[in-house]
């Protein structure tokens, strides 16, 4: 597995293809591109994350960047400690849900979102000529801390107007949570107490990086928060990834929302308040569509990936954004997925509309999606020519390929893109049943064959 290199940051294997030659590389050449100024470093509680951050703090200070560090943190509370600090950047340590030997580096601009294409492209042509800014010693950085940084993230969550936590605290909800020793396990039972949250039943909210099952939120990994809900009869289930972007929801049945329906519940509730556009990626479920609807509201389509949807949100002056892999983007607080927010705004919403959460599950419509992968290296084919071949079969249906390749059926759809992140394409699609959704897949598994 070679390094991965994207506009947004670097990322791989610590000690094999990411080394601390390449953090430093490439920190040096982020700093640079910033020509100073302050960055916000925060860091996932991966057990790599201390050294690559001292590595990247000093080569931050060494190209005569000054640096806060905040410890680990969500990904989103580095985002927020961007805008509170006016810094120049922000980087986040986290490999997002890679396994435990991953780590890398995720990159923000000084208005807190992720690099865009031509900022990340220049920061990679820097890395690339080696001309990097290192200062002499009387020019070097400073690097201090800042400890308030999540208290500071979680008031402004409760300070947003349609959040009152009276309401929800007379509730008296009890909420399980699985941190999946990530980030997330002192920022989320410490929100969820803020809210008024009766009772919090916490699993694997160690911040040590000893991921106790596989990272990434999907419904064969998270049976032990189901049987816990279960168990403990309580209201809501919460799940993060190890940098706390993502959220999945477990409903007081012990059955998963599904990723997809976390961020319609949140384009319900906002639009319920303040109706206006939304946007979300090529890849998420017609169900935002059919929320939308609902209020008479379009909800615009991205290429995948955070900025390309923060992007469009600013095009169209979007009133709420996300991913369907979990991920709410609230522009009230800042341009970036956040699962604090995320969960402030589900349990207004189950508290207003005074339904548990499997009651209000029951008003979405029901899409089932089934996302695969071809590994590039099993087929043999380059993946540029697998999607061509896809284009070209399908060409009547008028593919979008805005990113990879789209092709929308009258009851689903498929969607087929390289992975930023690994030597795949990811083929996602979607239908009114599981079979339907497996079916559409099928038929692109068929044209490869």
């Amino acid at each position: 597995m070679a390094l991965m290199i994207s506009v947004s940051g670097i990322r791989g294997i610590f000690g094999t293809d990411l080394t601390p030659q390449n953090l430093s590389k490439f920190t040096a050449a982020y700093g640079t591109w910033l020509k100073g100024g302050t960055v916000v470093l925060g860091r996932d509680s991966r057990v790599t994350g201390k050294i690559c951050e001292d590595i990247v703090a000093a080569t931050l200070a060494s190209v005569g960047c000054d640096v806060i560090k905040v410890g680990i943190v969500p990904t989103p509370t580095v985002a927020m400690g961007v805008l509170r600090h006016k810094a120049a950047g922000g980087i986040i340590i986290s490999a997002s849900h890679n396994p435990a030997e991953w780590n890398a580096l995720k990159l923000l601009n000084q208005k807190s979102e992720f690099l865009d294409a031509d900022q990340g492209n220049e920061v990679i042509r820097i890395a690339d000529s080696g001309d990097l800014g290192y200062q002499s010693y009387n020019r070097i950085g400073e690097i201090r801390e800042d400890h308030d940084i999540l208290n500071d993230h979680i008031e402004q969550v409760l300070d947003l107007p349609y959040i009152n936590v009276d309401e929800i605290a007379s509730k008296k909800f009890s909420v399980a949570v699985d941190a999946v020793n990530g980030a997330g396990s002192e920022a989320i039972p410490r929100l969820l107490e803020k809210l008024g949250v009766k009772t919090v039943h916490k699993i694997h909210c160690t911040p040590n990086g000893l991921f106790p099952h596989n990272p990434e939120p999907l419904p064969e990994h998270l049976t032990e928060i189901c049987e816990l809900v279960k168990e403990k009869k309580v209201d809501l289930g919460v799940v993060t990834d190890p940098d706390g972007d993502r959220l999945a929801l477990v409903d007081d049945t012990g059955k998963l929302f599904g990723e997809e329906y976390t961020q319609a519940a949140a384009f319900d509730f906002i639009l319920s308040k303040n109706p206006g556009a939304c946007a979300t990626n090529l890849s998420s479920s017609r169900v935002c569509d059919d929320v939308a609807r609902n209020y008479d509201q379009t909800c615009y389509r991205s290429a995948v990936g955070e900025i390309n949807v923060v992007k469009v949100m600013q095009e169209q002056n979007a009133v709420i954004g996300g991913e369907g892999n979990g991920g709410v983007i609230c522009p009230d607080l800042h341009y970036g997925r956040d699962a604090l927010v995320g969960i402030a705004i589900v349990l207004q919403l189950l508290a207003e509309k005074e339904m548990s959460a499997s009651e209000y599950r029951a008003t979405l419509p029901d899409y089932y999606m089934s996302k695969n992968k071809i590994q590039l290296d099993e087929l043999g084919k380059d993946a540029d020519d697998v999607l061509e071949m896809v284009k070209e079969h399908f060409s009547s249906l008028n593919p979008n390929t805005v990113d990879g390749v789209k092709i929308d059926f009258s009851e689903g759809w498929v969607h087929l893109r390289k992975s930023n992140t690994e030597p795949i394409i990811r083929i996602y699609s979607e239908g009114r049943s599981p079979e339907a959704a497996k079916a559409f897949a099928g038929k692109i598994f068929d044209l490869l064959k």
